[in-house]
């Protein structure tokens, strides 16, 4: 019996073009670094504002909608499990980005009625896009207890007042560019490391 027939028939250059291809997906690990650091610098920008910016701030919670729609239907486009509920996200943040944008003033007041369902909305999809990447993702749950936080602060900004709810919303949405930006360096730099390996 020969040397070739005991052995597998895997294809010895599909190992080596399969490593090549994950290498040039993760060279790109600096994209995320770069969009976590927006994250931070949109948060920054919003905790410093009060409530003479209604305007601004309807516009930049518009494009923090924008961000994450665009993200999540970019990854969508990727070999992911379930790619269906990342499109189906990023449509619903699109959605999101439009109304905001429409008008920015009114989009602030409204924003500032149904904050605890925006804030719902954001905390269930951390929580499934946690498990979704528990297998390949050691700090999965990062991400699940950030979609828990936020879940449990839209319940209670359902119960304020609605001058409270316009503070709040500065403030949370300050809290949630804080939270995506960390989780996306922390995520960079996860895709670093498995590029290093390579």
């Amino acid at each position: 019996m020969s040397e070739h027939t005991a052995t597998p028939q895997f294809g010895a250059s599909a190992i080596p073009s399969l490593r090549e291809g994950a290498r040039r997906v993760t060279g790109h690990w600096w994209v995320l670094l770069i969009a976590g650091i927006a994250w931070v610098g949109a948060a920054l920008v919003i905790l410093q504002f009060d409530q003479a910016s209604v305007t601004t701030v309807g516009v930049l919670v518009g494009l923090m909608f924008l961000a994450l729609g665009i993200e999540n239907l970019a990854l969508a486009r990727l070999d992911v499990p379930m790619r269906w509920a990342w499109a189906l996200f990023g449509v619903l943040f699109l959605v999101s980005a439009i109304v905001c944008f429409a008008d920015p003033t009114d989009t602030f007041a409204g924003l500032a009625d149904m904050l605890g369902f925006l804030f719902l909305v954001v905390g269930v999809w951390w929580m499934v896009r946690a498990f979704l990447e528990r297998a390949i993702s050691p700090l999965w749950w990062l991400g699940l207890i950030s979609g828990i936080l936020m879940t449990a602060l839209a319940f209670w900004t359902s119960g304020q007042f609605f001058i409270e709810k316009a503070y709040v919303l500065l403030v949370f949405a300050g809290i949630w560019a804080l939270m995506q930006g960390v989780i996306t360096i922390v995520r960079a730099f996860e895709i670093r490391a498995v590029r290093d390996e390579l």
